[in-house]
């Protein structure tokens, strides 16, 4: 599967999201962004920021920009997770009802939009790995982390929806053997047995090797094919301490050179489903850069 012919999704976070739903010009050049850069999920922020939650209190504007969105051929999935609210403490049992709450939301205003209007999924990203206490509890944390998907599923199963819903995953959850249930698998499996689709956050600036996005992404691809789920390979473009990580210290040419061969190695995987871009402000901000200038003349 050539670059070019394989999907491509974006993050977008809680300011951009909310500039996209509220202010009709600011939508339109989102979505001639997104058609530009051959984007056809947007990944839509749909929760509390800044003493509000549009969709709750005005689902019109969601409506009316899904709708738009639609119109154009393109998607929209429920961006659900915030630093803004910490959600990386829903995972704690004494956070679990913010959790259903936020989802039930998203539930609500799809069983209440018409058709055009509706959310084409659901991206979760509910990360324990940041809490202070995931070096010493990070078993505990993936086990509660789990519990939560499994309420979240059973919510939307109960609600008859059809959402496709699944988390924002840290490729390195191969690697964490993790006990639930009575069975013992990676801690990524164990997503992924219970989500309809991952979003693999995959974030390496180069394609092949043995640190690269294509043999991080491996394990979960096999598995994913095994339990027929799909996988979003994730990708990042902003600053990062760490130059590996992201495609920030690059150029848009090495970024398509990177996707075209990690789409090359997964042509033919029936899990692949294309890639996610972290996230459309920061994609935005790096494609506006100016060019290095040239080296000067010896």
């Amino acid at each position: 599967m050539p670059a070019a012919a394989a999907e491509r999704a974006i993050w977008t976070w809680e300011q951009a999201s909310y500039d996209m739903v509220q202010h009709p010009v600011a939508g339109s050049a989102a979505i001639a962004f997104l058609k530009l850069k051959r984007i056809r999920t947007i990944y839509l922020y749909a929760d509390a920021f800044n003493g509000q939650n549009l969709l709750l209190s005005q689902p019109s504007l969601y409506r009316s920009f899904i709708a738009r969105l639609h119109r154009q051929g393109l998607r929209a999935y429920a961006l659900l997770g915030s630093a803004y609210l910490h959600t990386e403490e829903y995972v704690l049992p004494e956070r679990r009802e913010a959790a259903m709450a936020m989802f039930r939301r998203v539930l609500d205003y799809h069983a209440a939009a018409a058709r055009d209007e509706r959310f084409d999924g659901v991206n979760l990203d509910i990360e324990p790995h940041i809490l202070d206490q995931w070096p010493e509890q990070k078993l505990r944390l993936l086990q509660q982390s789990l519990d939560l998907a499994q309420a979240l599923m059973d919510l939307k199963r109960a609600s008859g929806q059809s959402l496709t819903v699944g988390p924002a995953m840290p490729f390195w959850l191969d690697g964490i053997q993790l006990e639930w249930h009575g069975v013992t698998k990676p801690a990524s499996e164990h997503l992924l047995d219970v989500y309809d689709y991952a979003a693999l956050m995959d974030y390496r600036d180069h394609a092949e090797g043995r640190d690269g996005i294509v043999s991080n992404a491996l394990d979960e691809m096999n598995y994913a094919e095994r339990r027929n789920k799909r996988l979003v390979i994730g990708i990042d473009v902003t600053p990062d301490e760490i130059q590996k990580v992201s495609f920030d210290h690059l150029t848009e040419l090495d970024l398509e050179r990177e996707l075209a061969l990690a789409a090359r190695a997964f042509r033919g995987r029936r899990a692949f489903v294309g890639f996610a871009i972290h996230h459309f402000r920061g994609y935005q901000a790096w494609l506006a850069r100016p060019a290095d200038p040239p080296a000067p003349l010896p």
